[in-house]
């Protein structure tokens, strides 16, 4: 039996690592100014430069090559009857040490920064049904607006013609805008690719994800295009620190409505439209029907042919990775797992009360 003693000290890190993190997680101001703040600019600069001029997804890559060594090892070590396990598993520990270390210098840390509230200067309290409602009655008519105006007919699904490239690079402009009055939100060397493993991500049930090894914002092509520039949009506030999905949630929705561009806009009252209608019907059901009925009839084919598209791809799996990734929302300090995704409707009221919309 041979031992490797770098492979034994790399596993003894882990430990380690997992009580260093607990620490860190107790004191989110410590990482919001020398980590969120400080450190992690330059290092998510760096990748998105490394990274951001080849065309296809490097991340992905790099999965499936983890994926394909992962398998081997799981191939060899039955051939070899479990010959050398301990070693070969003091090897997996090791490896997988190295990459725990640089998902959280990388990226993982800003899981555990300060909440986005504060940094906006929102004074979040838990809101009533009567702010979530005129919330809503907000959007829907924000909503409305812009389906007629790129349709001029409210019966007509809006139809985005843009392609997903084009997308990636409009998405800048509307941080660039948002900038202006939120400079913590500045987004500089854009790094946003297509999914080489879109349709895989199709049937887990996901829009997009960051890699945080290399940085990249990588979006599902496959989902539909009226979603996609608040998809876009969500992924590249990963980028810029903001791990939190409710929080990548509500940046996207800023980066998408401080657009130039129709379809950006509409794409952020769509997106903040579904939220908050889904909150109001959790509360109540008839109040619910009663605001679908204010909605144009556009905007409810859209939606319909949005859940077509999510049903075509429905497997049993994917309540398994869900239930998986809510495991690990919850580990990472999101205390209601994939639910976490929905609290961007507090984030929504406090922003349309404070801008005075409402």
């Amino acid at each position: 039996m041979k031992w490797n003693k770098t492979h034994i000290f790399l596993a003894i890190l882990l430990p380690i690592q997992i009580l260093l993190l607990q620490f860190f997680a107790q004191n989110p101001a410590f990482i919001e100014q020398y980590y969120s703040n400080r450190i992690y600019p330059y290092i998510s600069s760096f990748f998105r430069i490394l990274f951001g001029w080849i065309s296809f997804s490097i991340g992905d890559v790099l999965i499936a090559f983890g994926l394909f060594v992962f398998i081997r090892f799981l191939v060899r070590l039955i051939r070899t009857r479990f010959k050398n396990l301990i070693p070969k598993i003091i090897h997996f520990v090791a490896i997988f040490s190295v990459i725990y270390f640089c998902f959280y210098l990388f990226w993982g840390l800003n899981y555990y920064r300060e909440p986005l509230s504060k940094n906006l200067g929102y004074d979040q309290s838990k809101y009533t049904t009567e702010q979530l409602t005129k919330t809503t009655k907000h959007i829907i008519e924000e909503l409305n607006y812009y389906q007629l105006k790129i349709t001029k007919n409210d019966t007509l699904k809006v139809e985005n013609p843009y392609h997903q490239k084009e997308i990636y690079t409009m998405a800048v402009a509307g941080y660039d805008n948002l900038s202006k009055e939120y400079p913590q939100l500045t987004y500089q060397f854009s790094s946003v690719k297509s999914s080489l493993m879109s349709s895989l991500q199709s049937y887990n049930g996901t829009s997009g994800y960051l890699n945080p090894l290399t940085g990249e914002a990588q979006v599902n092509d496959n989902v539909p295009k009226t979603s996609y520039p608040t998809t876009t949009c969500h992924e590249m506030a990963h980028q810029i620190g903001f791990a939190a999905e409710n929080e990548a949630n509500f940046v996207g929705f800023l980066a998408a409505n401080y657009n130039d561009d129709v379809y950006f806009k509409y794409a952020s009252y769509r997106m903040a439209f579904g939220y908050c209608i889904s909150e109001i019907r959790k509360r109540d059901r008839d109040l619910s029907k009663e605001l679908w009925k204010t909605v144009n009839k556009g905007i409810i084919k859209d939606f319909n042919a949005s859940y077509d598209f999510w049903q075509h791809y429905k497997n049993p799996f994917e309540p398994i990775i869900k239930k998986g990734y809510s495991v690990y929302l919850k580990a990472n300090k999101q205390d209601k797992g994939v639910e976490s995704y929905n609290y961007v409707v507090d984030l929504l009221i406090s922003y349309f009360e404070t801008s005075k919309e409402i």
